[in-house]
């Protein structure tokens, strides 16, 4: 599914899985505000409390009142292995079959990837 045809929120998670994944916010340290994260997405805050409430539901991060939302110790090694079942149940069949379709291989994107 193309990504403009998601649910802003689904974005907004998106780009806070994201955020956990590269490091850029680490286990135990603070994500941005509901406001600023809302500010800098150009979104209503209450969709980005929504973003926000799936990662608190899954254990990801955890909510200081007055102070903040954190991300949960081991949350990033947690939503690795989630992303990556999702990417290979959901995401990687149609993938390969488009590969399939083009007639590439893996040593074709591996020498891309390397170029």
């Amino acid at each position: 599914m193309p990504n403009e045809e998601r649910p802003v929120y689904l974005r907004l998670r998106d780009s806070i899985a994201a955020m956990i994944l590269e490091g850029k916010v680490r286990d135990g340290e603070s994500l941005p505000s509901v406001r600023s994260l809302a500010a800098e997405h150009g979104a209503n805050p209450l969709t980005v409390a929504k973003a926000y409430q799936t990662f608190q539901d899954e254990g990801l991060v955890v909510v200081k009142r007055g102070v903040g939302m954190f991300v949960a110790q081991g949350a990033a090694e947690r939503l690795r292995v989630a992303e990556r079942e999702l990417f290979l149940k959901h995401r990687w069949p149609a993938i390969a079959a488009q590969m399939r379709r083009l007639g590439l291989d893996v040593g074709d994107l591996v020498e891309r990837a390397l170029a």
